[in-house]
């Protein structure tokens, strides 16, 4: 197994196999991203048996096949066919094929598809989009009960208040402040990436999820949101998708 593993190297999710074996044990972030489940797992519905769930940006796996374990029906899309070839391979080895669906896909090709998720994982993805809002907007248009949320954000102060409903115009100097919602936009790479392309604040998180029609459930740690679909009319706007293709 140790030879599978090197020949699909490499590995950016320390997965645990039969045997004690692991696919990144000396990964720099520690046992990535066990410790992120970890966090997440108290939050979920005590029973998630049959419900379905979309893992965005699946990576090797991890997640999907933690959720597969506990008899969720798991949709795993990634665009990224290295990625694709570790989850499967990974599938295999806990025997766990048959409970998961994988699919070469960006997150905008689910404006193409009508069916929406009981649950879905959108972690460690809003940052590499080149078009945020509108991602997160297709997410939320797929998700029935819960989105759990997660991206890269700006180093700071976490304190902020909410902006106001309508800003006048000659008092727009306030778009200056240090806690007013922002992203910064990186133009060519961060961290040697050039698919890192925004990196919000944390006024900027929480006020995209509410522009998008979520309800912030629960906030786990500094990055890390259990968010609702709200009510229609708590909508900040209606957002309809009319160009399927």
């Amino acid at each position: 197994m140790e030879k599978e593993i090197a020949d699909l190297s490499p590995w950016f999710h320390n997965l645990h196999l039969p045997g004690g074996i692991q696919t990144a044990p000396n990964h720099k972030l520690g046992d990535f991203p066990s410790f992120n489940w970890l966090q997440i797992a108290p939050y979920l519905p005590e029973n998630i048996n049959e419900m379905t769930v979309l893992d965005i940006g699946c990576n090797a796996g991890f997640y999907s096949f933690e959720l597969a374990k506990l008899g969720a029906k798991v949709t795993a899309i990634d665009s990224n066919d290295h990625y694709l070839r570790q989850a499967k391979w990974g599938a295999e080895k806990l025997h766990l094929e048959k409970n998961i669906t994988f699919k070469n896909m960006q997150l905008y090709d689910l404006i193409n598809s009508d069916e929406k998720y009981d649950i879905i994982f959108f972690l460690g993805v809003f940052y590499h989009l080149r078009y945020p809002l509108l991602g997160l907007d297709i997410v939320v248009s797929r998700t029935n009960k819960f989105l759990i949320f997660q991206t890269l954000t700006l180093p700071g102060d976490d304190s902020f208040e909410r902006t106001p409903f309508d800003l006048d115009y000659e008092k727009r100097g306030i778009l200056n402040q240090p806690n007013w919602p922002r992203m910064a936009f990186i133009e060519n790479r961060l961290a040697g990436d050039p698919t890192n392309w925004w990196i919000p604040n944390i006024a900027c998180v929480h006020a995209m999820l509410r522009a998008s029609g979520l309800v912030i459930k629960h906030k786990i740690c500094r990055e890390f949101y259990i968010c609702e679909p709200g009510e229609k009319n708590q909508l900040s706007h209606q957002v309809n998708f009319n160009f399927k293709t």
